[in-house]
């Protein structure tokens, strides 16, 4: 069994050859990227909040991520729907906040693993948005060391991103380079888990749940399809 550095870097020199994906599914069975993914998320604020079920990172041991890695194996893995709660938004409004169960957050954190190892290497430099090891900081610092003569700047944002995400649109972007329809369809099945709110379930037609370990990640990739010429 490879390590999960060893995976990860050879789906980096992939994507950083753009090179397809063809099986990439069968890397969800690899104990080792579990192991990763749960050293990443255990200490996270919100390891012990509850989904819509009693689990938290207190049921995690290895012989879960078995029983996780042979349902995946079987295609017998399905996703919980997330429970929904609304938090205070700085504007006075209150922003819908979606609440996976431990297990979801697992498998999604090492799909994210995945996904960012390959897509990473691609994006554009000046890409500073939700990637690892940068953001707000980096990006004013390198605002400050290049764009010196600048007067002034234009702000924008994407209402509703998570909300409205279509799901058509994202998995016809991953299919552009993954060509393992397993590992497309366990995506499909997450974004259409749908939501439980105070317990009433509700399908998600569009949008990834705002919470989601995965959502993030979702969301950068059409995104990043204008950052460097050749996606």
């Amino acid at each position: 069994m490879q390590s999960a550095e060893t995976v990860l870097g050879v789906l980096r020199e992939r994507g950083r050859r753009s090179l397809p994906l063809e099986e990439l599914y069968r890397q969800l069975f690899n104990p080792q990227l579990y192991l990763l993914a749960y050293g990443r998320i255990y200490a996270n604020d919100g390891a012990m909040t509850l989904g819509a079920t009693g689990e938290s990172v207190d049921d995690m041991s290895l012989g879960k991520i078995g029983r996780v890695i042979d349902a995946l194996r079987h295609e017998r893995f399905r996703w919980s729907p997330a429970r929904r709660v609304h938090i205070p938004k700085k504007n006075g409004g209150r922003r819908p906040l979606g609440l996976p169960t431990w297990t979801d957050k697992l498998v999604a954190e090492v799909v994210r693993l995945l996904l960012e190892a390959y897509y990473e290497p691609r994006f554009h430099d000046a890409s500073h948005g939700f990637r690892p090891g940068r953001g707000c900081h980096t990006a004013l610092r390198k605002i400050a060391d290049t764009w010196q003569g600048t007067a002034w700047f234009i702000e924008g944002d994407i209402a509703d991103c998570f909300g409205t995400l279509d799901h058509e649109v994202m998995l016809d972007t991953l299919g552009e380079k993954i060509h393992d329809s397993r590992f497309l369809r366990l995506v499909r099945h997450m974004l259409q888990a749908g939501y439980l709110e105070e317990w009433v379930f509700h399908a998600t037609l569009s949008g990834s749940p705002q919470g989601g370990v995965l959502s993030v990640s979702l969301c950068e990739v059409p995104a990043g399809r204008c950052r460097r010429p050749g996606w």
